[in-house]
Order: C-alpha cells, then sequence, then structure tokens
C-alpha cells in the first residue's frame, strides 16, 4: 500500500473553507501542502512550473472548470484527484481513469482516493 507521508501537494480549491480543510486532512494523513491556489490563472502556472508529487483539483473554480490544470498535470505524468460536488458526471470522458472525490467527503474517503490515484499512476508491469 501507498505512504503518503513526505508527499508534496499543490491543492487547488476556491472556496477558502474548503481549501483549509483539505489541507488539513493532508498534513493529518503525512502530506506537505506545496501549494494551495484558488484561481484557474495560478492553478496553470503551478501546474506548468512547479514540483510537486500530486495534486488535489476542485472542479469549478468561480465559473471556470479546472480541466485545462488537469490535461497539463497528464502531459507531465503527475497524478491527480478531482474534488467536486457534482460527482463523476461533471467530469468529462477524456478524465474516466481519474479518482473523483464527491464533496463533502471525510478524511477516510480522501484517503482512500489518495491510495487509489498512487496506485494507479505507477507504471503497469512493475511486479
Amino acid at each position: 500500500m501507498a505512504d503518503l507521508a513526505g508527499l508534496r501537494v499543490l491543492v487547488v480549491e476556491d472556496e477558502g473553507g474548503v481549501a483549509l480543510l483539505i489541507e488539513s486532512m493532508l498534513e493529518e494523513l503525512g502530506c506537505n501542502v506545496t501549494a494551495s491556489v484558488a484561481t484557474l490563472a495560478k492553478a496553470l502556472n503551478m501546474a506548468r512550473a512547479e514540483t510537486f508529487d500530486f495534486a488535489v483539483l476542485d472542479v469549478n473554480l468561480d465559473g471556470e472548470l479546472v480541466f485545462p490544470v488537469a490535461e497539463i498535470l497528464k502531459a507531465r505524468k503527475l497524478p491527480f484527484v478531482f474534488s467536486t460536488g457534482y460527482g463523476r458526471i461533471g467530469v468529462p470522458e477524456t478524465f474516466k481513469e481519474c479518482e473523483v472525490l464527491n464533496k463533502p467527503f471525510t478524511i477516510e474517503d480522501f484517503k482512500t482516493k489518495l491510495l487509489a490515484m498512487l496506485g494507479s499512476s505507477r507504471p503497469s508491469g512493475d511486479g
């Protein structure tokens, strides 16, 4: 089973209270929040240039969809999980293999999705 301790995380969430809750859960799981951003423009910059192990992406950032950020992360082979109140229905078919965390969620739900995301991001063929 994957270990979350020490992993660096980019949090993309436009609601301050939710961002703080996600950051707190990540820290409780042993992760280090590298950055937390609330706008699509900042998220795009972070996705292109920063170093982190995975990302948590809110789907709707004040009316702008986060999918361009997800495309960059996919190209960089960086794992991510979508966080949304819309459920899987709010995620395009292009990202059908991605984990979707339904808001609201518990820390147990969060950990399960993160471990699944990290497990599926490993190259196939590893024994």
